[in-house]
């Protein structure tokens, strides 16, 4: 049976709300007219860029109203359409140009064609064991066929570094859109071996950092290795600390490997910045036991609170 919209002109609808008031819905939530313009949305948020026609056939809508909805989700900054291709819309800014010493390189929102150069790049950077997020990552949006995602759950960001259009370089952030966490967001970030120490791994971590703090966000996280000590040394150079350690997380070539958790914090506004019981800088997270501990590095004292366990709560979950 084929789906029918209402009989409003789209054309007049279109025209009736400024781009800049559409772009800030859009970064406030998802707020969806009907049940139609939820469905074509989820469809390419949950494939990654797709050829319009595929859309409106696999769903099953008549060309009339489907591009009624089209012209909506447009409009409101929902999603975009690039020679007859649709994808999710973020609104990131453009591409910035750098030059370092022979090279010229680009950093810019990643686009859908990035995405088996960019699964590449991120395996490259996280082989054997040395980044374990990061190859997350790559599993993840290799296995979904997606870059960018934008849901009732979580939303997904990602900026590229390019030589020759060539992807050499990330930085992703994973945005869950949980009130109790819509503050906090995930990063990582990565340059191939023969295009570092030229600043691109800098300019990535400041775009992504940026991008961040423009839209309220108030803490940045990663995780390392414990014998990453290269990542370890690059985050702690641009501002990051070491927030926790969590004793034996991963399992490296038959053995285990602390997992060193950082983070950055980029306003103020968080809780710790004006308390005087500021955790110290470094936790430790014994997962063999079903309570969290925090060990002072300076007292050696074990400590167990309801403070604690939300924090390290917020951990696992942010």
């Amino acid at each position: 049976m084929r789906r029918q919209g209402p009989a409003e002109n789209p054309a007049s609808t279109v025209k009736t709300e400024s781009v800049l008031s559409n772009i800030m819905k859009f970064e406030n939530g998802l707020d969806f007219d009907n049940s139609a313009q939820r469905e074509i949305y989820d469809y390419v948020e949950r494939r990654g860029a797709t050829p319009s026609k595929k859309v409106r056939q696999a769903l099953g809508f008549d060309k009339t109203p489907f591009g009624h909805h089209l012209a909506v989700l447009c409009r409101d900054g929902y999603l975009r359409k690039t020679d007859g291709t649709l994808e999710v819309a973020f609104e990131v800014g453009d591409g910035e140009s750098h030059v370092a010493g022979d090279i010229t390189y680009s950093i810019r929102p990643a686009r859908q064609a990035d995405l088996g150069g960019l699964v590449g790049v991120i395996r490259s950077v996280a082989g054997d064991g040395a980044y374990i997020e990061a190859e997350n990552v790559a599993e993840m949006i290799d296995y979904e066929n997606a870059l960018l995602r934008h849901n009732d759950v979580k939303s997904r960001m990602i900026f590229v570094a390019t030589v020759d259009e060539e992807v050499v370089g990330w930085v992703h952030l994973d945005l869950p859109e949980i009130d109790k966490l819509c503050h906090t967001a995930r990063l990582t970030v990565g340059v191939l071996t023969e295009h570092r120490g030229d600043g691109l791994g800098e300019a990535l971590l400041d775009r992504g950092s940026t991008w961040a703090t423009d839209r309220g966000f108030d803490r940045l996280y990663n995780s390392v290795p414990a014998s990453n000590d290269q990542a370890k040394a690059f985050l702690e150079a641009n501002g990051w600390g070491v927030e926790a350690i969590r004793e034996n997380h991963y399992r490296i070539d038959g053995e285990y490997v602390d997992e060193v958790m950082m983070d950055c914090e980029l306003s103020a506004t968080h809780p710790w910045a004006a308390s005087s019981d500021k955790p110290p800088a470094h936790w430790i997270l014994d997962d063999s036991v079903s309570h969290r501990t925090r060990i002072s590095q300076s007292h050696g004292m074990v400590l167990t609170s309801s403070h604690v366990h939300s924090q390290v709560h917020k951990f696992t979950r942010g």
